[in-house]
């Protein structure tokens, strides 16, 4: 029998979903979508051909029996919108980030526990040719011991406008939707090791810079003078409980060349980039650098119907789940620590 599925938000990555949950065929059945903009959940329902949609996801989740939800709503909402689904009986799939904060995090945890429901977050990064293969070269002991990574998701002119700025609807600026990213992907490929200790420093120098036109990323929604309450940049240094050490940069709008975005991992017996996926080692007394053939990338549709399917076996019962919650509440510690730090200029303790 098909699982019945309802999407909460119906903005731009409810798209991805959508084309995520198409792409499984026969194994569900899109029954019921809602948005706060009735507007938008009506031309997503008649462009979907879904038959059942609302302005809240309270009405949608009492009037339809679903089996899978995903929350695709700004972030201030992932927390309220995921319990709400699980105390319904659902099984959640959330955008990243996970929540605003740790402690909403927390309390989507243990709904998930309580109601004996999958609450997966949505790191599609995970998901990736590159991270598998990253994986297995690790597993392998290509690298060595990792002792040190960074992590960059570097924008010049990069602010998506709309919500994204307003720290009340999002939770900080680039940190907590771009760097959420190389932290998460960092953590997964280095084994999950726990943060124990973070440094970081935010800056909000440029603003939003939406006179410049033709930037590298534009939100649906458009306004001339967007609120702009967010870092532009944001940088960390993450101690991890094995030692390792994670930097970390990201930004919306910065004064670089050119936007870039790579992780790279720096073992004792080699280092490896993702993007390009490149290992730098050394061979009979020379140094070497080792391309490897085949396909070792990330690609968003791809990747995201992964996810998607993912998600669907996990809870079938045939997978098991790449990003659960104690990942984002992981990760949510790690952000909550950031922005700490940088408010008072000290490194944070993490604090279980």
């Amino acid at each position: 029998m098909a699982l019945k599925v309802g999407i909460i938000g119906n903005g731009g990555i409810a798209n991805a979903h959508m084309d995520g949950y198409l792409s499984m065929g026969e194994e569900v059945e899109i029954v019921a979508c809602c948005d706060i903009n009735f507007q938008k959940a009506k031309d997503y329902a008649e462009k979907y051909g879904i038959k059942n949609y609302y302005d809240n996801c309270y009405d949608m989740l009492k009037d339809n029996q679903l089996d899978v939800v995903s929350v695709c709503t700004w972030n201030n909402a992932h927390a309220e919108c995921s319990i709400a689904a699980l105390e319904a009986g659902c099984h959640v799939l959330c955008e990243k980030p996970m929540a605003m904060n740790t402690e909403e995090a927390l309390k989507m945890k243990e709904a998930a526990e309580k109601n004996g429901k999958l609450l997966m977050i949505g790191f599609v990064r995970r998901q990736g040719l590159d991270a598998a293969a990253a994986i297995d070269y690790i597993k392998k002991g290509y690298l060595g011991e990792i002792y040190y990574a960074k992590a960059t998701y570097l924008r010049r002119c990069g602010f998506p406008g709309g919500w994204f700025g307003d720290v009340t609807l999002s939770g900080g600026g680039p940190l907590i939707d771009l760097g959420v990213h190389v932290i998460d992907l960092s953590r997964y490929i280095m084994g999950n090791p726990k943060p124990v200790t973070v440094f970081g420093a935010t800056f909000n120098k440029i603003g939003a810079r939406s006179h410049i036109k033709g930037g590298d990323w534009q939100s649906e929604t458009v306004v001339e003078e967007p609120v702009f309450t967010v870092e532009d940049l944001a940088t960390a240094m993450i101690r991890f409980d094995n030692g390792a050490v994670l930097q970390v940069e990201a930004s919306f709008n910065l004064n670089l060349k050119q936007s870039c975005g790579d992780i790279n991992f720096f073992g004792d017996k080699a280092g490896l980039s993702l993007s390009p996926f490149e290992l730098y080692t050394e061979f009979n007394n020379q140094l070497a650098d080792i391309i490897p053939k085949g396909k070792a990338d990330f690609d968003f549709q791809r990747d995201f119907r992964k996810e998607i399917k993912n998600f669907i076996d996990a809870v079938n019962g045939k997978a098991e789940c790449l990003a659960t919650a104690e990942d984002g509440v992981e990760l949510m510690r790690i952000l909550d620590a950031v922005y700490l730090s940088a408010k008072t200029g000290k490194s944070v303790d993490i604090v279980r």
